[in-house]
């Protein structure tokens, strides 16, 4: 969606319910409009975050995703049905979101994301949303929004865990996921909900939280929604249930964001 200095009668009318919270208001809507996010991964966590970003009123998406949709994706990724089973994912999540909103400008890219393509796959971001299932893959990725400038919203989930993490490791006080799990996981050896399970529910609830930080975001200065809360790890907990915050400290010899980077 290109930049304007109104919204239409219909986007007013369409997101109305934002504009009446003091927090966002038109100032606040009007900056998601001329955002632009990019999904890596639209599974379990991508599916409900593209919902709700589609829905809070982003105006450009991108997304980014290798895989078919399969039936046992069905249980907890939202956006798809079984007439979407056989088909690439992203297709099939563009698809979702031009009927949901024609007016999102989209950029679809069905790509396996590593370190020697994904600064190239995010361009002009402001924003990156990883929901992938491997610790290299998540790696790659931080380390390109660290190089690129990006802020970086690492969700993840399992069984009744789930948790959401805001880095902005290019920033010279803050941590980056790389901080977080250190060197040792630069492999494809990593546990996935085929093998370990998760409730569908838990999806949801970590990829909506996902979306609600994203947002939170992109309202940076712009509106009073609160800070992006930079090196926070909140843990999601599904069984208590209940949520509990850590943060995390940037680690000065990390590789992608420390000082000897």
């Amino acid at each position: 969606m290109a930049p304007s200095t109104s919204l239409s009668p219909e986007r007013l009318d369409r997101f109305a319910r934002h504009i009446v919270i003091p927090e966002i208001g038109g100032a606040g809507q009007m900056a998601l409009a001329e955002a632009h996010v990019t999904l890596v991964g639209l599974g379990g966590i991508g599916s409900p975050a593209l919902q709700y970003l589609a829905g809070s009123g982003i105006g450009k998406l991108t997304l980014i995703d290798n895989g078919d949709v399969e039936l046992s994706n069905l249980q907890r990724q939202t956006i798809y049905t079984q007439r979407d089973i056989g088909h690439a994912k992203a297709v099939a999540a563009r698809r979702w979101l031009a009927n949901f909103d024609s007016a999102v400008e989209v950029d679809v890219r069905d790509d396996r994301i590593d370190a020697a393509n994904a600064a190239a796959l995010f361009g002009s971001t402001q924003l990156v949303i990883d929901g992938t299932d491997t610790f290299a893959t998540r790696l790659a990725v931080s380390d390109a929004c660290v190089a690129q400038r990006i802020p970086l919203l690492s969700a993840a989930v399992g069984r009744f865990q789930g948790q959401v993490a805001a880095f902005a490791g290019h920033l010279p006080e803050h941590s980056c996921y790389r901080c977080y799990v250190g060197d040792a996981f630069d492999t494809e050896d990593c546990d996935t909900c085929a093998d370990d399970g998760m409730l569908g529910a838990m999806a949801g609830w970590a990829g909506s939280f996902a979306a609600m930080q994203a947002i939170r975001v992109v309202l940076e200065g712009k509106a009073a929604f609160g800070s992006p809360g930079w090196s926070k790890l909140h843990l999601l907990d599904g069984m208590k249930p209940s949520m509990r915050t850590l943060n995390i400290a940037k680690d000065p010899e990390c590789r992608a964001c420390g000082s000897r980077a």
